[in-house]
Parts: C-alpha cells; structure tokens; sequence
C-alpha cells in the first residue's frame, strides 16, 4: 500500500517539476524562436517585394518600347447584375 503512494506522488511531482522545467526553458527560448520567425518573414517579405518590383519594372519598360496603353474592359462589358427576386404587386387597402 505504501508503495503504491510512493509511486503516485513521484508521478506527481515529476510532472509538477517538468511544469517548471518546460516553463524556464520557455522563457529562456521562446523569444528566441519568435525573433528567428520575424527575421524568415521579414526577409521573405521583402524579397516578394523585390520581384514585384523587378516583374513592375519589366512590363513598364515593355510597354514604353511600344508606346501603347493598355485597357482592360471586361469587367466594364458586364455590369453587375441585380437578383430578381420577383414580380412586384402594387396593392390597396380595405377597410
């Protein structure tokens, strides 16, 4: 009987003691991780702007060598349409 609570509270306190182990080391390494994490999509950030710039640049220049601009209508062919939802009743009353 005694052993068996013997090996119950050495369960307990081990968990209780990598609570506070797990808890130090997260203090400790935590803000490390999340500074590493910024940096990556810091940097990823900015080089998604500088192919956007590169691909912007590149199609401005093609299109000073033709002199031509470009309009896209097709979205101003095709209004948007309402939904009809029904014949509309005009009505009176009746006393």
């Amino acid at each position: 009987m005694q052993e068996a609570s013997f090996t119950g509270l050495r369960w307990i306190i081990g968990l209780i003691a990598f609570y506070y182990i797990f808890k130090f080391l997260a203090r400790i390494f935590l803000p490390v991780l999340v500074k590493k994490a910024v940096e990556n999509a810091n940097e990823s950030f900015q080089r998604q702007q500088q192919q956007y710039r590169q691909d912007n640049m590149w199609q401005s220049t093609r299109n000073n060598n033709n002199d031509e601009i470009i309009i896209n209508t097709a979205n101003a062919k095709n209004p948007r349409e309402t939904k009809k939802v029904g014949d509309y009743v005009d009505y009176e009353e009746i006393d």
